[in-house]
């Protein structure tokens, strides 16, 4: 039975289930327009998360064939997933910032034995051992890949601009970290309930009410530019804070208020993490021996193979802002590449 929930002003919320996943759903809202409903988020590609749309769909009072839009505040699957479908039944238009659009792009069209030689590379340089990557360089089949083809976006959300929806006001805040082109969509009009502040926020992955999102490496295999979604997403932490919304309306776990305070322990986090890195990086470590030594949710022999891959991201996005912060440095004729801090 799909749960939905009224927040009122014709916002309504229904929680799409992600399989296997111990966030359990995606929120995916369903804001009302004058030419109809439009959708922020879809969820999982998944026939039991299609069904639960659906019915929540319904129970709000519409249907998949009777999307007008969807807003997509980042490319990743339990977002993204099932916005193909959801034009399929409607023709819908599907938006989503430049960043993440060129991220699905490479998605659909890049061979799988060049994305597994590219994370092949990046695993070596970072120094994971023989044993982490042998299994892609021994992947080539394009069945061996795991994932989804997703759906190719339609319209680009421009950062700054209000969205094309009749009779709202829902303005595109850009919030790279999580993704180069997550976006939060503040609804520029009085909330139902009075709360103090300014309108309410749609904040994706962002902002979160307990969980600490993921800051991801979405590199183009032949960019070679050094990115810093770290400092990116410290950066758009202080522009949200700053709206000041009345309600955040994330895509997990329940809304809150008062942005400016979570939006402080988020950074009082990131400091204390980046602090602690330093501290470990008295010696010369590789991204993976850091990661080995980081502090996650379970034991390093207890993660997966391919949290372990999330995992060594996150810590080479934290090693370059401090490196960028002057912090840490590489070290010289390293190989693969060690870094420590400068005192």
């Amino acid at each position: 039975m799909a749960q939905t929930y009224d927040h009122g002003g014709g916002v309504r919320s229904l929680r799409v289930p992600i399989p296997d996943n111990p966030l359990g759903h995606t929120l995916v809202y369903v804001v009302d327009t004058d030419r109809g409903p439009v959708l922020i988020d879809t969820g999982w590609d998944d026939p039991a998360s299609w069904d639960t749309l659906a019915e929540g769909l319904a129970a709000c009072g519409t249907g998949p064939a009777d999307i007008h839009g969807v807003v997509i505040t980042h490319h990743h699957p339990d977002h993204h997933g099932l916005s193909g479908k959801v034009r399929e039944a409607s023709g819908a238009w599907i938006a989503m910032h430049a960043a993440d659009a060129a991220i699905v792009r490479r998605t659909r069209t890049t061979r799988p034995e060049r994305w597994f030689s590219y994370m092949a590379a990046k695993l070596t340089a970072a120094g994971a051992p023989d044993a982490h990557v042998a299994p892609l360089r021994a992947a080539r089949r394009p069945s061996t890949l795991p994932g989804f083809s997703p759906a190719a976006p339609d319209r680009e959300i421009v950062p700054g601009e209000l969205l094309d929806l009749a009779g709202r006001r829902l303005r595109a805040i850009w919030t790279p970290g999580h993704t180069p082109g997550h976006v939060c969509l503040h609804l520029e009009e009085e909330h139902p309930a009075q709360l103090p502040g300014h309108g309410r926020l749609f904040s994706g992955d962002h902002l979160l009410p307990e969980i600490t999102p993921h800051i991801g490496l979405y590199e183009d295999p032949d960019d070679t530019t050094v990115t810093d979604p770290l400092g990116d997403y410290l950066a758009s932490l202080e522009r949200v804070a700053h709206l000041v919304p009345a309600e955040v309306l994330p895509a997990h776990q329940h809304t809150f208020t008062d942005a400016p305070a979570r939006v402080r322990e988020l950074l009082a986090h990131h400091e204390s993490r980046l602090t602690d890195l330093q501290v470990l990086l008295a010696e010369p470590l590789t991204p993976w021996q850091l990661a080995e030594r980081m502090e996650w949710n379970r034991p390093w022999d207890q993660i997966p193979y391919g949290s372990r891959n999330i995992a060594i991201a996150e810590a080479e996005a934290h090693l370059r802002r401090l490196v960028k912060l002057g912090r840490a440095e590489a070290v010289a004729g390293s190989e693969p590449v060690a870094y420590v801090a400068v005192q």
